[in-house]
């Protein structure tokens, strides 16, 4: 029976260049030989990719946080069980862009709704799931923002919220890294980024060495 795989996920407010750094990421595991998917959220799924879409559209910016954090979640529990466990449970790795930390992050602290009924759903819709390692990438609201905006195009409904939106965001992402570092790495996404890729591939290249020695990440 194949070990099982690991559960890595990259979490960011908007413009910490989380892309770049999965894709450096996945080739890391590939170099390496380890077997994984790369996915993200809301998406992962047919049915995730279609609620994404509903999320994000500008033109659906009346949507309450109530059904925007059911729309999530609701993306996210076919995640898990189409796409996550079926590929941890054949021992591959499954790297992430966000997973339930971003919605502790956006609809906790962005949207107000509270912890414990994000717990509830963690528990219930995302099956208590959680990453064994999550890279946060940190970067400065104002400069985040700068970043969007240089890439062009129309913002979606998320890029569109207010700098205290993202304020919050990023404190609520901060704060759930303080409370567990054993499964957070904060890196500094304001560095130059050879510095945040060999940042991320030290830490893959330690938990590869633990994995393959059968040892907890």
């Amino acid at each position: 029976m194949s070990r099982r795989g690991l559960f890595i996920s990259f979490e960011g407010g908007e413009g910490a260049g989380k892309s770049t750094v999965m894709s450096a990421a996945g080739t890391v595991l590939a170099q390496a030989g380890i077997a994984h998917r790369v996915t993200r959220e809301p998406g992962g799924s047919a049915l995730g990719e279609a609620l994404r879409a509903l999320v994000l559209d500008p033109r659906h910016a009346g949507t309450c946080r109530e059904a925007e954090v059911l729309m999530m979640f609701a993306a996210r529990a076919q995640h898990v069980v189409e796409t996550i466990e079926p590929a941890l449970a054949a021992g591959q790795w499954v790297v992430s862009d966000r997973f339930t930390d971003a919605s502790f992050a956006y609809q906790g602290g962005g949207r107000g709704l509270s912890t414990e009924i994000l717990q509830q759903l963690e528990s219930w819709a995302a099956f208590g799931l959680r990453p064994d390692r999550t890279f946060l990438l940190d970067v400065p609201v104002p400069e985040g923002m700068r970043r969007v905006a240089s890439r062009g195009g129309e913002a979606d409904r998320m890029e569109r919220e207010s700098a205290a939106f993202f304020e919050r965001v990023r404190a609520a992402y901060l704060a759930r890294a303080q409370a567990d570092p054993q499964r957070f790495r904060v890196i500094d996404a304001t560095q130059p980024l050879a510095g945040v890729l060999a940042a991320v591939e030290d830490e893959l290249g330690a938990l590869l060495g633990h994995w393959r020695a059968g040892v907890g990440a």
